[in-house]
């Protein structure tokens, strides 16, 4: 083959070649046969691209990466996704849609940074206020999509990998475990509900449920009188009740199945929880409430509101709001120093009842199968946090009463005098 020189009769590789305007250009074809073409400025300026070209063909990354967008991997992402529950993959559609589409989804894939990720992070947390909760669902479906990218050649590595553990720590952040009742304040909240001349008393046979049971709160909203056997003493979660929100579709609950075997379980009643169920079914025979939801085929809920529909979980929530708000105003009316309530949710009651199973000393292999974990992990990050606590309040005891027996040890004759010469 000639050799050919441009206008500074400087050796051209093969592919290369000088236009008539000045420009520098290289042409190559990619795998699949297409051909692609690179202009620069400079002959330096464009081996540096094809440098990069050969690095990306050496290791396996499109060369039509250029053209694609985040949103574009996200359409894909969408299309071989496969094994999610439909309310977990419309929660994550529904998270990358709102946030990330508008935001970076423009971006092409050949040109999207990490540092542009972490941007984009940080704005979500100070500027549109974002819990750390929300912000770890956004990074759940983002890293999911770029790992598409990366198993379909168009980057070489996770540009997402460990950001989300450097945003917590760069916001001083905790790791977002909800903190578990007290027996204190658990003791508080279910004595303050179960009066009967308290105006939350309605509200005591659910939240009974919760604590004992530790079941999620579809699993709760979602029981059925027919899942439970009072004369035995056993509750068979089976499916769960769920809530979608979407602007195509409206406003709608749904039964699902649980997302995974370990979910479908059978937990033993608590006498607790016994009596809960036969409290919340007397209040309704004495106010004539009769369940009048159908949902997916599945009726006669357990727990209904006064309208005979199935309850939700902003409800629950909500009355908790309140109800902490009122029971640490009786307290602080009657007590100097009371024992309050701290802020928490539906999801906290269930983190108490594994509390008090580890507290127990009941068998790891027994907290998984009744909490319904199908990693064995999730089971041990729980306990872990639970027995280091217990360690550090064991040893606040030890030490308190170390220093009571020393306060109260006699003085030996001659303590704390000088000696005299």
């Amino acid at each position: 083959m000639e050799k050919r020189y441009d206008s500074r009769h400087r050796l051209l590789k093969t592919g290369e070649s000088e236009r008539s305007d000045g420009y520098y250009q290289y042409r190559y074809t990619d795998r699949k046969g297409n051909r692609h073409t690179l202009t620069a400025g400079t002959l330096e300026e464009l081996r540096k691209r094809e440098e990069q070209v050969l690095k990306d063909k050496s290791d396996g990354i499109r060369a039509e990466a250029k053209n694609v967008t985040l949103n574009d991997l996200f359409e894909l992402w969408c299309r071989l996704k496969r094994g999610l529950k439909d309310n977990t993959f419309q929660n994550y559609c529904y998270m990358y849609n709102t946030f990330v589409w508008p935001a970076i989804g423009k971006y092409r894939i050949s040109t999207l940074k990490r540092s542009d990720i972490k941007a984009f992070y940080n704005t979500l947390v100070d500027e549109k206020n974002l819990k750390i909760a929300t912000v770890d669902n956004i990074h759940t479906v983002l890293h999911q999509v770029l790992t598409v990218a990366v198993e379909d050649g168009y980057l070489r590595t996770n540009i997402a990998d460990n950001l989300l553990k450097e945003l917590k720590q760069s916001h001083n952040m905790d790791s977002g475990h909800r903190r578990a009742l007290t027996e204190p304040e658990q003791d508080l909240f279910l004595d303050y509900l179960s009066k009967e001349n308290c105006r939350y008393y309605h509200w005591y046979p659910i939240f009974s449920v919760m604590i004992h049971t530790g079941m999620r709160v579809g699993e709760v909203t979602g029981l059925r009188w027919e899942d439970i056997d009072l004369e035995k003493g056993f509750i068979d979660v089976n499916h769960t009740l769920v809530y979608f929100s979407h602007a195509e579709n409206g406003a709608y609950f749904a039964i699902h199945t649980p997302k995974t075997e370990a979910g479908r379980r059978i937990i033993p009643m608590l006498d607790e929880v016994k009596e809960a169920f036969l409290l919340e079914k007397s209040f309704q025979e004495m106010n004539h409430m009769t369940c009048k939801s159908v949902i997916d085929g599945y009726s006669d809920f357990i727990f209904v509101n006064r309208f005979g529909n199935v309850q939700h979980q902003a409800t629950l929530n909500k009355a908790l709001r309140r109800i902490i708000r009122d029971c640490n105003d009786s307290q602080l009316l009657k007590e100097k120093n009371p024992v309050l309530l701290p802020s928490f949710s539906c999801h906290s009651l269930r983190h108490t009842f594994t509390t008090r199973l580890v507290e127990a000393g009941v068998n790891l292999k027994v907290v998984q199968d009744t909490l319904g974990h199908k990693d064995f992990s999730t089971t041990m990050d729980i306990y872990t946090d639970v027995t280091r606590e217990l360690k550090q309040r064991e040893f606040g005891n030890l030490q308190e009463k170390m220093r009571e027996r020393k306060s109260k040890k006699p003085r030996k004759e001659g303590d704390g005098e000088a000696d005299e010469e």
